[in-house]
């Protein structure tokens, strides 16, 4: 089985947006998150290995229904858009301007959700079996209750003796509550990568954000083991 780079991508990046913790138990630490959450969602992987085939609507379902309760897909969609949907950018414009924006996010978010849920699945369905191990850089200390940021290093075995290291990098936010602040995936910066997209779309349809939109997919990354 050959593991594609931006199959790596999109299950770590899925991965990371499931350790949140509307999941478990609000005072479990960012490691404790991405454990447990991993285990979940691999379940679901394994089990799916029986129907995927036949009925992948069912597959993406259960996917589905991990996700929407955790994912803060406006957030992303916003982060992604970079300064056409900034806090200043909508300061800066009128009431009809503002409307605007906050339809162009929606609409954004909508495309964003379906296209990351089908993406991810499917790269998931390459990591049924694998071991994958989850560790704590030097210096880092998990129980650490008054930490606000934290760096969680994932390292994917696949069919290579050499695994793949993902560095899930977190944040409490000001609940307290441990978020995905980015994923970096063998050196390359998944959270850069989606927002430089968005981007330089931008610039070729000449602002128009309703064409980026209708225009939108998922970028391909691939990333050398």
């Amino acid at each position: 089985m050959l593991i594609r780079g931006n199959t790596v991508a999109a299950v770590a990046l899925l991965l990371g947006w499931l350790a949140s913790p509307q999941v478990l138990a609000q005072d479990q630490v960012a490691y404790d998150l991405v454990q447990d959450t991993t285990v979940r969602v691999m379940e679901v992987v394994v089990a799916a290995d029986d129907y995927v085939e036949s009925d992948p609507e069912r597959y993406y379902s259960q996917i589905q229904d991990l996700l929407d309760p955790l994912i803060d897909f406006r957030g992303f969609a916003r982060s992604v858009m970079g300064p056409y949907a900034s806090s200043e950018r909508y300061r800066s414009l009128d009431e009809a301007g503002r409307k605007q924006l906050a339809a162009d996010l929606d609409r954004f978010t909508a495309v964003m959700r379906e296209s990351l849920v089908r993406t991810y699945s499917k790269g998931l369905l390459a990591f049924g079996g694998s071991r994958i191990e989850l560790v704590l850089p030097e210096g880092e200390a998990a129980g650490d209750a008054k930490s606000t940021r934290l760096s969680v290093r994932q390292l994917i075995y696949a069919d290579n003796p050499k695994p793949y290291v993902v560095m899930y990098q977190m944040g409490r936010d000001k609940s307290g509550d441990w978020k995905l602040r980015n994923v970096i995936i063998e050196s390359v910066n998944l959270g850069a990568i989606y927002k430089d997209q968005f981007l330089a779309s931008a610039r070729e349809q000449a602002g128009n954000i309703n064409a980026v939109i209708d225009s939108w997919t998922i970028v391909v990354v691939d990333v050398e083991s």
